[in-house]
């Protein structure tokens, strides 16, 4: 499927309102592909945002599915009140820090029966059990992963195609673990070793993810044995987006940089940086989705104030790089950039 695109560019998840059916169709029009975001959505909304997409392109599309972990026992007290010190000064109560699997069983249910194209997974892995069911219903299953011993489980689990996240990616890293001691979920690779490592250990078509921003970025993956290059920030400025206006002008200002940090959801996931980041990630356990839901009244109050201080700005580490544009613009661009390098390497290296 993703070998077959006539641009190799695959917009990323981007759970918490960014993945829109604009932007999905928007993308899969151009001739890329698009994920839809499950996490975070009802099922009722989920639902929607599929009949949505497929109203505005006939092209085919995917859904993104947060894997359920284990019930954290963690102590949340401390960090409650460090929550509440912040929902203070915008006038609201922190959230329950509730555990909760997202809807995953009937998210499942809900893509098997409306037989999406693609379904992907992050945090974990589907049993083989659903990817046999997804298989059934025509389905391609897409894990994320991380390190090779992560993509070992997932080509044991009978996946078709692996998403091959580097640490630089904006967002939630895909580790299926969190050893609860590093923000950044345990050993760490940037895109193009965590590319060359997995491929000399798996063979099954490979995506790559982590901080691709420019056709340069897509033709280095493609070099390395990528299928094609999955972006998330390159499109986060994009009008079909549904990123806040917060942090759209947050993504502006590029002396911020990012950091990794456990502080917002209690998983380790890449933002740009601001005060609750900064003041909190020290502090912050490993208790996905409790910290989630605690601090979600504090993100949503700090973003409806316009205030970027509070909201988790996920972004990846070349967010600067990024150039606003229309999808369909950026897929266009990428596509041109990556011919031009490719051709500019191909001279350099001549064949002969």
């Amino acid at each position: 499927m993703f070998s077959e695109l006539a641009v190799p560019v695959i917009v990323a998840p981007m759970a918490g309102g960014v993945s829109t059916p604009a932007l999905v169709a928007e993308v899969a029009n151009a001739g890329g592909f698009g994920f839809l975001a499950a996490g975070y959505l009802g099922l009722d909304a989920l639902a929607q945002q599929i009949a949505d997409t497929k109203k505005l392109t006939d092209r085919p599309f995917g859904v993104n599915l947060f894997v359920p972990n284990p019930r954290a026992n963690v102590d949340l007290a401390g960090y409650r009140e460090r929550v509440r010190a912040e929902a203070d000064r915008y006038g609201v109560e922190p959230g329950e820090p509730t555990w909760d699997d997202d809807s995953y069983p009937a998210k499942l249910e809900l893509v098997l029966a409306q037989r999406i194209p693609a379904v992907s997974f992050t945090f974990g892995l589907p049993d083989a059990d659903d990817v046999n069911r997804l298989h059934a219903a025509n389905s391609v299953a897409v894990a994320t992963v991380t390190t090779p011993a992560e993509a070992r489980q997932a080509k044991a689990m009978g996946v078709d195609v692996l998403c091959v996240q580097g640490t630089e990616a904006g967002g939630h890293r895909g580790v299926h673990a969190d050893d609860g001691v590093s923000p950044g979920g345990g050993e760490q690779y940037g895109v193009l070793a965590a590319l060359r490592l997995v491929a000399a250990e798996v063979d099954l078509p490979l995506i790559a993810a982590g901080g691709l921003v420019h056709g340069a970025d897509l033709a280095a993956v493609l070099a390395a044995g990528a299928v094609a290059g999955q972006f998330g920030t390159a499109f986060l400025a994009c009008p079909e987006a549904g990123t806040q206006p917060a942090q759209r002008a947050a993504l502006a200002d590029r002396t911020r940089g990012t950091a990794l940090t456990r502080a917002f959801t209690g998983r380790p996931a890449r933002g740009l940086v601001n005060r609750f980041l900064r003041e909190n990630t020290p502090h912050a356990p490993a208790a996905y989705p409790q910290l989630h839901h605690m601090t979600r009244p504090v993100r949503g109050a700090s973003g409806r104030a316009g205030d970027p201080e509070a909201m988790s700005l996920w972004a990846g580490q070349t967010y600067a790089l990024a150039e606003p544009a229309p999808a369909a613009e950026v897929v266009r661009r990428l596509a041109t950039q990556a011919r031009a390098a490719l051709a500019q390497a191909s001279r350099r290296f001549p064949t002969g």
